[in-house]
């Protein structure tokens, strides 16, 4: 996969190639990223990309030209182009899963009060982290970026990535590790019995239990059994 950002600010990316799993995902050649400072298109003789808005208002406008003249010249076939705005379709696990399975992404991240509404017109998607608004759009770029990246072949193992909230509709199970007793607080028995079985069943009953407790809006995009809709009532009968 080739990932391409067309942004003011290329520096913000820096630490994202030199952390943790996606730096060794980059240098593993999983993948390719390349940050395009947009302001070296402009036509405007004192570097501007930005221009205020027509019938007034507050705040400046980013431009057609320079934006769009980067995207000609990094745009192939097989990109695509996603604009990053309040918006766009809320992010989402789907669909980071979705975007990593792309041929070459190119993120447009704007700045200052928005863009002049014709930019829409050159993309392919508009996505949007959550409903609050950014200085820009590449601190949502980096955290997409985060998402995807993770999800590459290779990557990460392909069981861990299987068992992540969202990935089935729910929250994750809750996990422990070592020791088994802390500040009297105990390791839940049946992660101790070596009953694989009986341990499934608990991870995806708790499973049920935190999305019904913290996230109950995610059920209602679940398709769930006689069983399972009687196991998350109970819980909600006695939270």
């Amino acid at each position: 996969m080739k990932i391409t950002v067309l942004s003011l600010f290329p520096e913000y990316f820096d630490g994202l190639l030199n952390t943790s799993i996606i730096k060794r995902a980059y240098e593993k050649e999983l993948f390719s990223f390349e940050v395009v400072d947009f302001r070296k298109y402009t036509m405007e003789k004192h570097g501007h990309v930005d221009d205020t808005p027509y019938g007034g208002g507050a705040g400046m406008l980013l431009m057609c030209q320079p934006l769009l003249d980067a995207l000609k010249a990094v745009r192939t076939e097989n990109s695509t182009v996603i604009l990053l705005t309040p918006q766009g379709k809320t992010f989402n696990q789907p669909m980071a899963a979705d975007l990593s399975k792309k041929d070459h992404l190119i993120f447009l991240c704007g700045h200052y009060e928005g863009f002049d509404e014709r930019i829409r017109d050159y993309v392919d998607m508009q996505i949007s982290l959550g409903d609050f608004v950014l200085t820009g759009g590449e601190g949502a770029c980096a955290i997409m970026c985060d998402a995807i990246i993770r999800l590459l072949p290779g990557t990460i193992k392909q069981n861990s990535s299987d068992d992540d909230s969202f990935s089935n509709g729910l929250l994750e199970y809750p996990q422990y590790t070592k020791p088994a007793v802390y500040d009297g607080k105990k390791v839940p028995e049946v992660l101790l019995s070596g009953h694989h079985a009986n341990i499934e069943k608990w991870r995806h009953e708790q499973s049920l239990k935190k999305t019904a407790l913290y996230r109950p809006d995610l059920l209602e995009k679940v398709e769930l059994t006689e069983k399972e809709i009687e196991f998350v009532e109970e819980v909600l009968k006695n939270k």
